[in-house]
């Protein structure tokens, strides 16, 4: 099923979500850096600037995922969509608070520990996105599952 948030067929949500990904996992990698080595410079700065990057490219894919979300029929894949999006606000709200903690600096380990949950559920969320595209085809044309290239789902077959 096509997204309505696409450029020439190709949707623009999995486009943006590597720089949230991206930026979160190197954020919590330059706090990992800062513990081993006990040296907060300049890891605690980067590690903030790319927090702050994850932050900005997650509320920038929400915006196309949140459209791709409101255009799928009532179904599975809709209630999964459901899951994936809450997940993703609160692993942004998690990291908006860390990133507020560190502006503040605020001492103490609340800082990583939000971090360390904020990547633990976007582990969990990566995999409801993956479900929704890898099992139940949304955002895959018919295209794809003819070339072989994806499952094809009920609503393939319906199409």
């Amino acid at each position: 099923m096509r997204t309505p948030a696409s450029i020439a067929g190709h949707p623009i949500h999995p486009m943006l979500v590597p720089i949230a990904i991206g930026g979160f996992i190197l954020s919590f990698i330059f706090d990992i850096v800062c513990i081993a080595t006990g040296s907060t410079d300049p890891w605690a700065t980067v590690a903030f600037y790319t927090m702050i990057g994850g932050i900005v490219g997650a509320l920038a894919a929400a915006i196309f995922g949140f459209v791709d979300l409101v255009s799928l029929p009532e179904g599975r894949a809709r209630h999964v969509g459901y899951a994936h999006m809450g997940l993703n606000l609160t692993i942004v709200a998690l990291f908006l608070w860390s990133a507020w903690l560190r502006h503040e600096e605020v001492s103490g380990n609340l800082p990583f520990a939000l971090s360390l949950i904020g990547i633990l559920l976007l582990t969990v969320s990566g995999w409801l996105g993956g479900k929704l595209v890898y099992e139940m085809g949304v955002g895959v044309s018919g295209e794809e599952v003819a070339r072989g290239t994806t499952r094809p789902t009920r609503r393939h077959l319906e199409a």
